[in-house]
């Protein structure tokens, strides 16, 4: 379901290609207001969105609303002009506010601090791949121009939303709700009760959260005064402006900036996330195995910064390409470690559920930047937005760095019994 859920939010970059730019009359900023208006609901919803999936529970919240936006992204393949596409985006940023970060909740709950980044890793590359592979989708969705009508473009839009409603109903089928509700009557016979009992005694033996305090709105708002929550709520919104970036733009700058055709362009956004699938379980093992996860992600902010620099300022296509993996695989391996340094670093149900709301409404104010960072005036080079995403590079750079000195000194604190860290003594900081 993470697949089609990022598959449905970049799929406006495979129609634009396709024919949607001549029909809809996407001329000066009004492809750009698309992609963005998407993630103004997204990211205002999260919070109120985190909440309904803690009291519904996730086996109905998160295919329901799957469900919902692959009804809205067939009504996308019925557009007839560009304002009507606005409105529907506002639409699915709404519904998708849920998912993600109802995924990174329902994950942090199932697993310990140290098991938890090989698990994001694998969600992430198994979305990210399925997600790439939508370019080659689309390609095949264009061969239907005129099936009963109806232009190529459109059919990628309306038989993507038919997928997406599959995957909703196999969804609910398959999904499991939180650990300690597992425990109380487990779903489809996943695990037995004292399968169940036994995640929840090793959750708690690892953090001592595994039982959700009743909600109430103070105290899941005060995580809002912690430094640390927005030092990990920057680091996402940096990453994801490159690699919404990437997603939103990738076949176009394959298209008008290295020269390839409609078709290599749909088919080439593949290859580079299947290194960034290698590059994300490699460092999400490393940082398991070492119990580490800031120099993890100054490492992978580099490798982006190496491939930006060659994509923007190489001249031969070839190497451009080069350029394209190396990027798209340091960018995207930083989204599991992110969500696993931010897991691992917070306690408590309701701390964790605003913890993971702020971490994916940066996200999502990450992607109004990398929807706006690729300028029409600026092509085919697109230097400044180039370097804008190697300046959001360092700044993950900047921001790890300084979070590894605070919890540094914190943990040597609490060493002294100075300082007791997320209200348990035993705790502390993961670097």
């Amino acid at each position: 379901m993470y697949g089609v859920s990022l598959m449905d939010r970049k799929n406006v970059s495979n129609a634009y290609i396709a024919g949607m730019r001549v029909d809809l009359n996407l001329i000066s900023t009004r492809y750009n207001l698309i992609t963005l208006v998407f993630f103004i609901t997204y990211t205002l919803f999260q919070p109120p969105m985190t909440v309904i999936c803690r009291k519904i529970g996730p086996r109905i919240f998160l295919p329901g609303i799957c469900l919902a936006w692959g009804i809205v992204i067939i009504g996308f393949g019925f557009s007839q002009n560009w304002s009507t596409l606005v409105g529907l985006r506002l639409v699915l940023g709404l519904l998708e506010a849920g998912f993600f970060p109802g995924c990174v909740y329902l994950l942090s709950t199932w697993y310990t601090r140290y098991e938890v980044a090989r698990r994001y890793s694998c969600f992430y590359l198994i979305g990210s791949m399925a997600s790439a592979l939508s370019g080659i989708l689309a390609y095949g969705l264009m061969q239907m121009e005129g099936v009963s009508g109806i232009r190529g473009w459109r059919w990628i839009f309306i038989m993507e939303g038919v997928i997406t409603c599959a995957f909703a109903m196999i969804g609910y089928v398959f999904l499991v709700r939180f650990p300690d509700q597992e425990k109380e009557k487990p779903s489809f016979r996943f695990l037995s009760i004292d399968e169940a009992t036994h995640i929840v005694n090793k959750i708690s033996k690892d953090r001592g959260d595994v039982e959700a305090e009743p909600f109430h709105l103070g105290r899941f708002l005060k995580p809002a005064k912690d430094i640390e929550i927005w030092g990990f709520a920057l680091i996402f919104c940096c990453t994801t402006t490159v690699t919404y970036g990437f997603s939103f733009f990738l076949p176009i700058i394959l298209r008008e900036n290295l020269g390839y055709s409609v078709a290599a362009s749909q088919c080439l956004v593949a290859p580079p996330y299947v290194l960034a699938a290698i590059l994300m379980y490699g460092m999400s093992w490393l940082g398991d195995k070492y119990r580490t996860r800031a120099p993890i992600l100054i490492v992978n902010a580099i490798i982006s910064v190496v491939g930006l620099a060659i994509l923007g300022f190489a001249k031969n296509p070839g190497v451009q390409y080069f350029g394209i993996f190396i990027g798209v695989a340091g960018c995207n391996a930083n989204i599991p470690g992110t969500m696993a340094y931010q897991a691992n670093n917070i306690r408590g149900q309701w701390r964790r559920a605003f913890c993971s709301a702020t971490l994916t409404g940066m996200g999502g104010i990450g992607g109004i930047a990398g929807s706006l960072i690729f300028r029409s005036q600026d092509a085919p080079g697109y230097i400044p937005g180039i370097i804008a995403t190697m300046v959001a590079n360092v700044i993950t750079i900047v921001t790890a760095c300084s979070l590894t000195m605070l919890f540094r000194a914190r943990n040597k604190k609490a060493d002294r019994g100075e300082l007791i860290i997320e209200d348990l003594e035993e705790f502390r900081y993961t670097l």
